[in-house]
């Protein structure tokens, strides 16, 4: 049986951050679930940015079904925890049911990969405080707040956890997420 990874999401998910790691996780021989706040397709989005606006735009993305509601998952039924970004991280920090998920996974030092905003749900149950990380860059504040040493690169390593800025840093983050799965939780 292979090993598991969960994918914690919900609407307005940006695209690429579910999908990539999600695709990539399963081609190296991991079984993956994407948990959302309630089981049902959800609907992602795509942020880029167009000439003129200060900040990225948003328009519609991809649909997706939801595996399993927050309230069904058991952690201990997974080695690694994936983190997207986009705008659901926003309005999913305060769901209590997500926030027992993430605290399971960092009260056991299992493998965490988190990109985008998807840090402000880390942030949410103080789990990045003495951490180094990276985000999207507006994040900077919100990570600082949280007790975190913000390091604006492509991907930030610092044990189990590791983070990136967003969907164009993909294959440093997980690359590098690879390099720990392999070590705490390869493949069986």
């Amino acid at each position: 049986m292979a090993a598991k990874i969960l994918i914690v999401t919900g609407d307005a998910a940006e695209s690429l951050e579910v999908l990539y790691p999600y695709q990539r996780l399963r081609e190296e021989g991991y079984e993956v679930h994407i948990a959302a706040p309630s089981r049902k397709k959800l609907r992602f989005v795509i942020h880029d940015f167009e000439p003129g606006f200060d900040t990225y735009t948003e328009k519609p993305g991809y649909t997706w079904p939801a595996d399993l509601a927050f309230s069904e998952v058991d952690p201990g039924q997974y080695v690694a925890l994936v983190i997207p970004g986009g705008r659901a991280p926003e309005y999913l920090r305060g769901d209590p049911e997500l926030r027992k998920i993430l605290r399971s996974f960092f009260e056991t030092d299992k493998p965490v990969a988190q990109i985008c905003h998807g840090p402000l749900l880390t942030a949410s149950v103080d789990a990045l405080r003495g951490r180094r990380v990276t985000a999207y860059p507006a994040l900077e504040p919100d990570m600082q707040t949280a007790g975190a040493t913000f390091q604006d690169t492509e991907t930030v390593v610092d044990g189990t956890l590791v983070s990136a800025r967003a969907w164009p840093d993909h294959s440093s983050w997980m690359r590098e997420f690879l390099t720990v799965l392999r070590a705490k939780a390869p493949v069986t």
